[in-house]
């Protein structure tokens, strides 16, 4: 990193978002960087998934009973009327989210589908069709599918392929690489940082061109505005982003979320994984699947312990 003790960050108070999402290794950099007459404020909900990298953060610093810690517990009236807003209650508390029937108003729906090809017909269906006619989103930037896994029927690339092939099937001008076709009006996503460019990853972008042909191809993609080339060898940095992973999707939010819930996800099925994906969602939320599926991630609040020892360290020394 660029700044640390020796060329510190100017500044009299540090203000930290999605702190969840930050592991001890990025937390020690962080404070380290920090003169030592600043501040830091923290914020973040902790009962989200913890960071992909090493220890948890957040909730060691609120274990430790050493650090002032503000709680924000009122629900809105307008965010208290949101289905989304208390179903997530409901799942964070270990309740079945209320899954009857639905108001044309409503912002929370469940499709029942209970064979793996059935929930991926239905999802595509959603996208497609039933969601941007109903609600006026555009398919492929207003919607997103998030699942809790990479791999199988419904996992995160079987998702990708069929619905890049219901939504922009590749034309003439495409790019493929490591099992990827690529064609302009593609979603994709960075998946590292590349801080010369100013992406990082998880960032969304758009394909804007494709020109050239095999190892001389080249992609230009959107990303919020700013236009950036990708030769065939930076392609690596590169995944189709129709569909996600929730674990990328922290920190984000998206006008309508998509989310398979099914037993074939077992292992993975988890409270706070239900928890984080419902939240990512600003305007509408669709769970399709199974209601045992939910009923097994509502129940289950196991995970692998993280023991870092950072609680016991921070309460030692009065932080």
């Amino acid at each position: 990193f660029q700044r640390n003790a020796n060329n510190p960050i100017d500044c009299d108070l540090v203000v930290v978002d999605e702190i969840s999402m930050v592991d001890v290794m990025l937390m020690r950099a962080l404070l380290t960087a920090l003169p030592d007459h600043a501040g830091a404020l923290f914020v973040g909900d902790i009962d989200q998934l913890p960071s992909i990298g090493p220890g948890q953060v957040l909730a060691d610093l609120i274990g430790s009973g050493a650090i002032a810690v503000a709680r924000l517990t009122e629900v809105f009236r307008q965010a208290a009327e949101s289905r989304i807003i208390a179903n997530a209650h409901a799942i964070n508390s270990g309740d079945m989210p209320d899954l009857g029937a639905t108001g044309p108003d409503s912002d929370f729906y469940f499709v029942p589908a209970d064979q793996p090809e059935q929930v991926v017909e239905r999802i595509v269906e959603l996208v497609k069709n039933r969601i941007p006619q109903r609600f006026g989103m555009d398919a492929i930037r207003d919607i997103q599918v998030l699942s809790p896994m990479n791999r199988g029927g419904v996992g995160v690339r079987s998702l990708n392929l069929e619905l890049k092939a219901a939504l922009n099937p590749a034309g003439a001008l495409k790019v493929e690489r490591f099992g990827w076709t690529y064609s302009p009006g593609d979603k994709v996503m960075q998946i590292e940082n590349d801080y010369d460019r100013d992406i990082y990853n998880g960032d969304i972008g758009y394909v804007h061109s494709v020109s050239g042909q095999g190892g001389e191809a080249e992609l230009e993609v959107d990303f919020d505005g700013r236009v950036l080339n990708f030769t065939f060898n930076e392609l690596d940095s590169l995944v189709p982003a129709y569909a996600a992973t929730i674990h990328k999707a922290q920190g984000s939010e998206y006008p309508a979320v998509v989310l398979p819930v099914v037993t074939q996800h077992a292992i993975m099925l988890r409270r706070n994984l239900l928890y984080t994906g419902v939240t990512r969602a600003k305007q509408l939320v669709v769970l399709v699947g199974q209601k045992k599926a939910i009923a097994m991630a509502v129940r289950n609040q196991s995970g692998r312990r993280r023991w870092s020892k950072l609680r016991e360290l921070v309460a030692a020394t009065g932080a």
